[in-house]
């Protein structure tokens, strides 16, 4: 039979650093508009589609690409994003500093 110190008990989580954050858990969802870059009712339905399952699911990061391309892409996910009903639905969107072809949008639930 082991038997360990009282003081060596107390200590043992800070040494071990057994703290962590729930949030490095957390799931993300990931939409890639690539294949559907020329079908403009499947895009705004794929938007829709996953907005609606992170709020469901209560996933608080979407990653979007649409691609670096001509910017069309990312021009009409903006667009999606800034509508009057959709924009109350999430907290912020971050441009992806070292990819212009994708961007995170952040729920705050």
């Amino acid at each position: 039979m082991i038997n360990l110190d009282e003081d060596l008990i107390r200590t043992l989580p800070k040494i071990l650093d057994l703290s962590f954050s729930i949030e490095k858990f957390m799931a993300k969802l990931k939409l890639d508009l690539h294949d559907i870059f020329n079908n403009s009712k499947a895009i705004d339905q794929a938007l829709r589609d996953i907005f609606e399952e992170a709020i469901e699911k209560r996933i608080r990061e979407v990653e979007i690409i649409p691609g670096k391309g001509s910017g069309q892409l990312r021009k009409k996910v903006e667009r999606f994003l800034q509508q009057p009903h959709i924009k109350p639905l999430y907290h912020r969107i971050e441009n992806d500093s070292k990819n212009f072809g994708r961007l995170f949008v952040y729920f705050k639930f």
